[in-house]
């Protein structure tokens, strides 16, 4: 198991700068705004060859004693002693620019009564004329202050040397990352995607049963895109995830400040990096407009896909009641049972008939807060994970094609019509087939739906999208007789050819050289 490292400061220090600076990416928002970083943002990093778990946390803006009546800042406060409690080493960051502060001071009191091993860094020395400054300090009681400016970049590979001298060395015969094998079953990336206040982080801590994310009645509560991993023991096999909390995309983008700005762009990039999209729909409020656009950007990525409807509870205590009577009396199967597999047929039935262009995805109705059909969104994520592996033979593809093609032709257009040679699969997540073909603008969307349907009877494919690109068969080359027979077109005739035009005959300057 890696080394884990933690960033702890009050806010507005610099620690989610300090952490992209490490990471070498950019993974958590960077705001002049304070508290913009809420929950544990973690990304497994690599040093010189030595793997390490990084964790960004929210600034402590509480004072010893102090209560908030704001939830959010209090739960942010239960995120860093989580962080605390579980690295080997702390980064205490503090701001040099401004000084020490009476939170810095209840920050060192709290890393001290940790007893865990802490770094003093000293952010935002941008300048020699900074550093005089950071002596103030020395009063927390640390061994040395390590200054850094985590923007540009200073001082960051001493800090990182001193902080790999005070942890533990790796176990020998631990394996070496720069020669171990890339290994094939990597986990499975599920990145919950939806609306503000939906429960996509009730729905991460209903699976993990911890309380990993924040979660709040208050919309945008999540702002960066949390990596959790997770894992499963089913069967005697063990499944790994890593479950991706993303913010709520609002409506209005326009209207958003530069903090729900970035948070879209990292819920953006969640769904093009993941491998199954969990969209999440709120079953009190129904399918928005918003959900739509959505689901049309998990479509424009071309990725799979599984629709949760949550807070099912809620929307109907009746088909709840209905529900434990069909469980209680299975074997009569009473009225009870029929009327509770009808509403939910029904209701899913119009789910997916309302994101029609996403229909191929399984619709699961669930909820965090009583944990109902959790199981059952498990399962339908490793079902649709299998659909997603599968290759299929070639041969057995270009027969399923010629059949679907034969029951129903492809219209012509301009006197020409769409001709199919052959088929292959190039690419297996998402599904992708080439097709050859003799002129590929002849191919239309209304054709490629049919051919994807025909696809999905035959192989399944529930839940992944299907992609199918036409490419157009190389001209026939022209024979060497016919390239030697052609005149060149930058010279005169009797230039490019010996040939004789019919009747032509030789000079008879030319006849007396052969003779000679």
């Amino acid at each position: 198991m890696p080394d884990v490292i933690a960033i702890v400061g009050r806010p507005n220090v610099g620690k989610s700068a300090l952490f992209n600076r490490i990471a070498g990416r950019r993974i958590a928002i960077v705001h002049d705004q304070p508290g913009v970083t809420r929950d544990r943002v973690s990304a497994e990093v690599e040093w010189h060859g030595r793997p390490f778990t990084l964790i960004d946390t929210g600034g402590i803006g509480l004072a010893r004693g102090e209560r908030s009546s704001d939830a959010l800042a209090a739960a942010a406060v239960d995120q860093v002693q989580l962080a605390i409690d579980s690295a080997q080493l702390i980064l205490f960051v503090v701001n040099a620019q401004e000084g020490l502060t009476p939170l810095d001071e209840e920050v060192a009191r709290r890393l001290r009564a940790s007893g865990q091993t802490t770094l003093l860094v000293a952010n935002k020395v941008d300048h020699d004329g900074v550093i005089d400054q950071t002596a103030d300090f020395a009063s927390l009681g640390f061994e040395r202050t390590h200054p850094v400016s985590a923007i540009h970049g200073l001082g960051i590979v001493a800090l990182m040397e001193a902080a790999f001298a005070r942890m533990p060395a790796p176990a020998e015969g631990a394996p070496d990352p720069a020669t171990e094998e890339p290994t094939r079953d990597r986990p499975l990336r599920l990145a919950l995607v939806g609306r503000p206040n939906v429960g996509k982080s009730s729905i991460i801590n209903a699976l993990t049963r911890s309380n990993r994310v924040i979660v709040s009645p208050v919309p945008g509560t999540t702002r960066d895109a949390i990596d959790v991993p997770f894992t499963v023991h089913t069967e005697g096999r063990v499944e790994r995830y890593i479950l991706t909390d993303t913010a709520g995309i609002r409506k209005n983008l326009h209207a958003q400040d530069t903090v729900e700005f970035f948070s879209a762009q990292r819920s953006e990039h969640a769904i093009e990096r993941c491998d199954i999209a969990v969209l999440v729909l709120d079953a009190e409020a129904g399918i928005l407009e918003q959900d739509k656009r959505i689901a049309g950007k998990i479509v424009e990525h071309h990725r799979a896909c599984v629709v949760v409807v949550n807070k099912w509870d809620l929307a109907s205590e009746a088909v709840a009641q209905a529900r434990e009577k069909a469980e209680a009396f299975k074997e009569k199967k009473n009225r009870a049972s029929r009327q509770i597999l009808t509403t939910l047929g029904e209701y899913g039935e119009w789910v997916q008939d309302t994101l029609f262009f996403i229909d191929y995805a399984p619709v699961i109705f669930a909820s965090a807060q009583t944990t109902f059909n959790l199981d059952r969104l498990l399962e339908a994520i490793r079902y649709v994970a299998d659909q997603l592996r599968q290759k299929v033979p070639t041969a057995i593809l270009n027969r399923t094609l010629n059949d679907a093609i034969e029951r129903r032709q492809p219209v012509s257009a301009s006197g020409h019509r769409l001709r199919f040679y052959y088929a292959t699969q190039v690419r297996q997540a998402p599904p992708t087939f080439l097709l050859f073909v003799n002129r590929q603008e002849l191919f239309s969307p209304a054709y490629a739906k049919y051919l994807s349907t025909a696809l999905r009877q035959a192989f399944g494919y529930e839940g992944c999208p299907l992609v199918l690109a036409p490419k157009a068969r190389p001209k026939t080359i022209e024979t060497i007789r016919s390239r030697r027979s052609a005149p060149s077109p930058n010279l005169p005739r009797s230039e490019s050819t010996r040939r004789r035009s019919p009747g032509q005959s030789r000079s008879p300057g030319s006849r007396g050289k052969r003779q000679r």
